[in-house]
């Protein structure tokens, strides 16, 4: 099969949170073909340097950083075209949702006048005009558009909050859905490249499901949609009070939930890494039946040395390691590890992380000064808790040789998707204590000891029970291998993807292309009769008809066996 395969930030370049796992899908499924399509943000796509070496099946790059750009003028005609389709969106994402829990894009589809087909149909419009015009690029930051998302506020049945938009507002709103916008104006979507793909295979939500989305409106292609990190979620997230006026962040969170449920509605499947992504995505509007959970895969041999049972256990060592970033809520466990010490007073702990930008840097600095405040006793050179930082290649051994020194792995968070730094320490062997946030239940299924978040004492009581029983220990820490090596591989991933290929390819009707161009799936499966098959001097007889089949006399069934 021919994939088009869209990323953004990522693959191929050594850039993004899913680099890492797009690499991993296209070396391992060396059977079909890849074309890459990646969307970026910076200059650094258009380094060499920056791309890592591609595999014989990837057939070509193409990237598109999405960076503002001059539109084409448009004339009387396109302009009223263009103030039509984004009056219908601008009305459609402002007015308020009738369905039951209010959430944007909940609604159902298909009846008459519908605010899911309305946005629809105007993305659509819009994009025939990008498409006909060359670009939109100019015309979304027209006043025309800033005019259309004044009237959709003013209306009656728009959002409450939208009424108090201001015109900083609405020059706001206008530059993001802008911004959005801009994979409706790519040269992408023509029978010479997201229309030669048989499969579009969207590595994340957002733009890159855009683009799926409109390469099966003009070329029928079917889209498959993976979120490992649901994009809505990840919006909400980021679109805190701070962040923008009341106006912007509900006609924002309304557009965003009106294009997930388009997505989720024209995908042919859509895959979740775990349950809570998967309720995202069905709370979304997406149908259960055609949603698939793919846990994401970890490098296993990574963590086989780390996993021998009498490799350098320190029977009094706790290790985090992570991604330092305030939602990981280390204050939690450094007020944990203080009632640690104090039932056991040799314990040591170690956080093993790289900080998540000026953020996470700070957050790091913060919880250097909250350990020297909460153990001020502590002799120079021998202070219980250490700091280390990793990243690049000391990742690959540093986590790893820590996870084999340490007697429990400790994973504290306030907010989590999917807990790669937990299978981590599940593959090498270790009994694990983890805050009950996000999928980590699922993840755990019972190897380890799960607590309330924010519960310095639950957490602590928690490592007092696995430090004083190295028996239960290693049950759990075996337990949990055996559990990781079965679900969260990185063989296991792209299998599971291999087999959504064939089943999406099975399902879709073929789209007829050059007479002499293979097409899967195209003709019917060969069956293969029993019985005695000719011989070389048989050379009378019809190929593929076993002997018994042409003589006058029909043998019977055993003979037939």
């Amino acid at each position: 099969m021919r994939i088009g395969l869209l990323t953004e930030g990522g693959h191929p370049y050594v850039s993004g949170d899913a680099w890492l796992w797009c690499e991993r899908l296209v070396r391992g499924l060396e059977q079909h073909e890849f074309d890459v399509y990646a969307l970026g943000h910076g200059p650094h796509q258009d380094a060499d340097g920056h791309r890592v070496p591609l595999p014989p099946q990837v057939r070509r790059v193409r990237t598109a950083p999405l960076r503002t750009a001059e539109g084409p003028a448009y004339g009387r005609r396109a302009r009223r075209r263009f103030a039509e389709c984004y009056e219908e969106l601008a009305g459609a994402v402002c007015a308020r949702a009738g369905a039951a829990g209010g959430v944007p894009g909940a609604e159902e589809p298909g009846t008459p006048g519908s605010l899911a087909d309305r946005f629809g149909s105007a993305l659509y419009g819009l994009a025939e005009l990008a498409r006909d015009k060359g670009g939109l690029a100019g015309a979304l930051r027209s006043d025309i558009a800033v005019r259309a998302l004044e009237r959709a506020c003013r209306a009656p049945r728009a959002l409450c909050a939208a009424h108090e938009a201001r015109v900083s507002d609405l020059l706001t709103i206008a530059a993001h859905l802008e911004r959005a916008l801009r994979p409706l104006s790519l040269d992408w979507y023509d029978d010479d490249t997201l229309g030669a793909a048989d499969l579009c295979h969207a590595t994340t939500g957002g733009p890159p499901a855009l683009c799926g989305l409109l390469a099966r409106h003009f070329c029928g292609v079917p889209l498959l949609v993976t979120e490992y990190a649901v994009h809505l979620r990840t919006h909400y997230l980021t679109s805190g009070p701070h962040t923008a006026a009341p106006a912007v962040r509900a006609v924002l969170a309304a557009f965003h939930g009106r294009l997930a449920a388009e997505v989720y509605r024209a995908a042919e499947l859509l895959t979740a890494g775990d349950a809570h992504a998967r309720r995202w995505q069905e709370r979304c509007g997406a149908d259960r039946a055609r949603i698939r959970t793919v846990y994401p895969g970890t490098a296993a041999e990574r963590f086989a040395e780390a996993a021998e049972p009498a490799l350098r256990t320190d029977p009094g060592t706790l290790v985090w390691a992570g991604q330092v970033d305030p939602a990981k809520d280390l204050e939690t466990l450094l007020y944990a590890f203080a009632e640690v010490r104090r039932e056991e007073p040799k314990t040591r702990l170690r956080v093993l992380g790289t900080p998540a930008g000026p953020e996470g840097a700070a957050y790091l600095g913060h919880c250097r000064t909250l350990a020297a405040r909460l153990f001020p006793d502590a002799a120079e050179g021998d202070q219980p808790v250490s700091f280390e930082e990793t990243g690049g290649p000391a990742k690959q051994t540093g986590v790893a040789d820590a996870y084999a020194a340490c007697a429990v792995a400790v994973h504290s968070g306030g907010a989590e998707g999917f807990p790669a730094g937990l299978v981590e320490a599940m593959l090498s062997g270790r009994a694990t204590v983890s805050t009950d946030v996000g999928a980590v239940a699922e993840v755990i299924g019972g190897t380890g000891l799960v607590v309330p978040p924010h519960d310095p004492r639950a957490l602590a009581e928690a490592c007092v029970a696995l430090l004083r029983d190295p028996e239960r220990r290693a049950r759990l820490g075996a337990a949990a291998r055996a559990r990781a090596l079965e679900l969260f591989t990185v063989e296991r991933n792209t299998m599971a993807f291999h087999g959504i290929y064939l089943e999406i390819a099975a399902r879709c009707p073929v789209r007829r292309g050059a007479p002499d161009e293979p097409r899967p799936f195209a003709a019917p499966a060969e069956s293969l009769v029993p019985g005695h098959w000719t011989g070389p001097e048989d050379h009378a007889q019809p190929r593929g008809v076993p002997a018994w089949a042409a003589d006058s006399t029909q043998p019977s069934v055993e003979e037939a066996r």
